[in-house]
């Protein structure tokens, strides 16, 4: 069969590039060709990647398009993704972008990896993310940084920044990451594309290298909210052998996407312009809210005076739990090891030392300060007080509002280098996005703008299991601006 060319296959978004595969228009492989050039010509400028897969790549393609030949198909069949390479594919690396996993092969699929491939998708490979996911630049990746597609001597935020670079410049036309702190939406907002992080518990995080377990999601990164609202279609649901998924019932979220905002209630938690925020990011966040209201929400400020506190008890919380997580990597069981040892305790002390990078050892280091007797009533007890109190504030902002507004980050990609020596400038790259996590409910950024060409990201919370209004609202917003078809120039 021969197929009419399309210009440039590897810019299409899920919805278009489905369109195109079920109309017989294109062929996944060649879709996937596409995009494998696509790897080939950028990657050596931004390296996304920790692993392309290309072959398996073209063989998935070849049984997508068998199963498109046979009218079977969902939208996501033959699409080409790239997965944060923190997501067990079986048979594949899955390194973590860290020395102690580095020839780590997973004999299991995680359960998102097991829903995709019942679609028949495209993996294009695994992609490059801050170490163990601990970072806000992807500059603490032990295989070297991803750099910001719209300027590649910046960073594309993290941790999940190799998917969010790599769906942004064309290598895939959609990822999963994973966010613990604001790891899918921090990157979403530097690389001007779409991130969601669900609510907790509503996709398994089964087969997910934890990093902070109360505190981790999965989620979407795309090119627009209705390809964000496909891929949760596909990903979301109870699983049994995650004890934290909740059985919620899984709506179609395609059908919330309607272009009418009229009568929603939005909310503006003035705690979120924080001292330091970069003028042109407020100036593009506050020419969002009154397109918003343009379009008939009623806009109110709110105050959520327990948000001062949530960066603290963000690095309380997160590095405890990180430092019970990753005791597990002794050098014993899986990973790497130093064998060069006197005895069994000098061993497991080489192996975390040269096992682990910076990062991850400073979080450890902090983690474990936090939980020592003596100082656990001081820090990590009064970090989940602050916990509920932060989840309160939200559970009563959303009885007044349908959703909250911000930023999803104080400032545009800055250039790299730039914080990696001052972790405390560092974290508040995250000021905007961890209370969400804290609070376990759902948000979404979505391109609002740019400063000198450079992306900002708006950023729409609501209550748990809300994400239909998120992605009405981000649906609306986004249809009445366009500026998610912009690309970057590399």
């Amino acid at each position: 069969m021969n197929f009419e060319p399309v210009m440039n296959p590897y810019d299409l978004t899920i919805a278009e590039a489905s369109h195109l595969l079920k109309s017989r228009r294109i062929s996944s492989v060649e879709l996937t060709r596409a995009v494998l050039d696509r790897v080939s010509s950028v990657e050596g400028k931004l390296h996304a990647f920790v692993t392309v897969t290309e072959n398996l790549a073209l063989s998935q393609a070849e049984k997508a398009d068998s199963r498109l030949s046979s009218g079977d198909a969902t939208p996501l069949t033959g699409i080409p993704v790239i997965i944060k390479d923190n997501i067990c594919t079986r048979g594949i690396l899955t390194t973590c972008s860290s020395q102690m996993l580095r020839n780590f092969v997973p004999p299991y699929d995680a359960t998102v990896m097991e829903k995709l491939n019942s679609h028949d998708i495209v993996l294009v490979g695994k992609g490059n993310m801050d170490e163990f996911a601990m970072g806000s630049s992807n500059e603490y990746s032990t295989f070297g940084p991803t750099r910001n597609p719209w300027d590649t001597e910046r960073v594309p935020g993290g941790s999940s920044g190799g998917p969010a670079a790599g769906v942004a410049a064309g290598e895939a036309v959609y990822a999963l990451g994973s966010d613990t702190g604001g790891s899918v939406r921090q990157p979403a907002g530097f690389c001007s594309v779409v991130g969601l992080k669900p609510t907790y518990g509503r996709v398994s995080r089964y087969g997910l290298v934890a990093f902070a377990s109360s505190l981790d999601q999965i989620g979407p990164l795309a090119r627009d909210v209705t390809d964000a609202a496909l891929v949760m279609n596909a990903i979301a649901g109870h699983d049994p052998r995650d004890a934290t998924s909740v059985p919620h019932p899984t709506p179609d979220y395609t059908r919330s996407l309607i272009p009418e905002i009229k009568g929603l209630r939005l909310g503006i938690p003035k705690e979120y312009f924080v001292e330091g925020m970069e003028a042109g990011v407020k100036q593009v966040i506050q020419t969002a809210i009154s397109r918003l209201e343009e379009m008939g929400a009623t806009i109110e400020e709110v105050s959520l005076p327990s948000m001062k506190y949530a960066l603290s008890a963000y690095y309380i919380i997160a590095p405890s739990e990180a430092s019970a997580n990753l005791a597990r990597y002794d050098g014993v069981k899986y990973g790497f090891s130093v064998q060069d040892a006197e005895n069994m305790w000098d061993a497991l002390e080489k192996t975390r030392q040269y096992g682990f990078g910076i990062e991850v050892k400073r979080r450890i280091m902090l983690g474990t300060h936090a939980l020592s007797s003596g100082y656990y009533d001081a820090y990590y007890l009064k970090a989940q007080k602050v916990r509920t109190l932060i989840r309160q504030e939200f559970n009563q902002a959303f009885e007044r509002f349908d959703a909250l507004i911000t930023p999803t980050s104080p400032t545009v990609p800055f250039k790299i280098g730039e914080k990696v020596e001052d972790p405390l400038q560092m974290y508040l790259s995250d000021v905007c996005t961890l209370p969400i996590n804290i609070a376990g409910i759902p948000g979404i950024s979505i391109p609002a703008g740019f400063v000198n060409g450079l992306p900002v990201g708006m950023q729409i919370l609501a209550k748990p299991f809300a994400e239909e209004m998120i992605l009405r609202i981000a649906f609306a917003y986004e249809q009445a601006t366009g500026w998610h078809k912009q690309r970057p120039p590399i």
